[in-house]
């Protein structure tokens, strides 16, 4: 499969010597749903204005199809960009928005009305055509701008956090719309968001940022269960973290010492060696909660005491003390509508059972 977008090594600086990106290499392929995840100031929506052809590169290259596009304007590249804030004009219709770019080109009326049809029914608003956009939801609206983007028939599919200004429950709707247009097309989609939860739903890939360079590429599963350092275990869903000094390291496990807690880690060790201090990273819903009875088999023991009991709907988040700087998260999900009131309180004495192959090891270099 052929790379439909290549950043070859690109660097770029703002004035005052703020480094944006920082020597990044990326390749995405053919038909490939990629995200660009990280907190505000990690470079990403840069990265997208540079393959846009927004920003120029302070070094590097910018491939797309294979042609080298990084002297290119915008308007001469195959993409096209779906906003955050819709850039729609208001005194035009959906219509008249959406065939814009068709009508800059000069191209036909008939093939322009024929075309701005085919769009808006791709994203179920025929119906809306000649209405104006004050009359229209965030919803559709947004709808409309992948309308306007999708007409040229892009090769790649630009989105700037598109779904950061609608409520929770449209955005949850808009991501599952979003995920169905991107299989029915087939080409690819290059997604700049925040929303850990939004990249994990819609992307083949996630692509996790920090200070302008790539901390981590991969599925989301390979993301969310095998974090290659703590600042993705804790930006890719919610992460314990457990302070802990290495005791012994033998082939693919390492025991750990936690405030007198021996906790056994099934991993190659990362270099690991005696007397190294470590951060050890569990899931909240990787812990069961014991108050009588035995672990599984294999499984860890970390005793402790409830702190916190925060009813979250279909599930009940327990805070437990276990000697550590903040309490341990561990997630009880609901079943059957029986509610919580049989789960211990907070002051409840409990075990902690984690098994050895659910724990992530790193070196402690002391930031948390």
């Amino acid at each position: 499969m052929t790379n439909t977008v290549e950043l070859d090594r690109v660097t770029k600086t703002f004035p005052g010597g703020i480094t944006a990106v920082d020597d990044l290499s990326l390749a995405v392929r053919e038909g490939e749903f990629v995200t660009l995840l990280g907190p505000s100031g990690c470079g990403k929506t840069t990265t997208l204005r540079m393959i846009a052809g927004f920003e120029e590169p302070d070094r590097g290259r910018v491939y797309l199809d294979g042609e080298d596009v990084t002297d290119l304007p915008p308007y001469r590249r195959k993409v096209n960009t779906v906003f955050q804030d819709y850039a729609l004009f208001p005194h035009m219709s959906v219509a008249q928005n959406v065939g814009y770019g068709l009508r800059v080109a000069g191209t036909p009326r008939e093939e322009i009305v024929k075309r701005v049809d085919e769009a808006l029914r791709l994203v179920d608003l025929l119906d809306k055509k000649n209405v104006r956009p004050s009359a229209l939801s965030g919803g559709q609206k947004q709808r409309v701008g992948l309308a306007r983007a999708l007409i040229r028939n892009p090769k790649v599919l630009l989105l700037d956090e598109p779904l950061s200004a609608l409520d929770v429950k449209l955005r949850d709707a808009m991501q599952v719309e979003l995920k169905h247009l991107h299989q029915k097309l087939g080409i690819t989609f290059l997604l700049v968001t925040h929303d850990q939860k939004e990249a994990l739903i819609l992307s083949d890939r996630v692509v996790v940022m920090e200070s302008g360079r790539i901390v981590q590429a991969g599925t989301p599963a390979e993301l969310y269960d095998r974090p290659a350092t703590p600042y993705v275990a804790n930006f890719i869903g919610v992460s314990n973290f457990i302070r802990a000094r290495v005791k012994r390291v033998a082939p693919n496990e390492v025991e750990a010492d936690a405030n007198g807690v021996g906790i056994l880690v099934r991993t190659s060790g990362a270099g690991a060696t005696a007397g190294d201090e470590v951060l050890l990273s569990v899931r909240p819903e990787k812990a069961q909660l014991l108050v009588n009875g035995a672990a599984p088999a294999g499984a860890n023991r970390i005793p402790g005491r409830i702190v916190d009991h925060l009813f979250q709907g279909n599930l009940v988040r327990l805070g437990v003390d276990i000697g550590q700087k903040q309490p341990f998260l561990v997630d009880i999900q609901l079943n059957l509508g029986l509610g919580d009131s049989s789960l211990p309180r907070p002051g409840t004495t409990v075990t902690l059972a984690v098994h050895p192959s659910a724990i992530s090891l790193f070196p402690d270099r002391g930031g948390r």
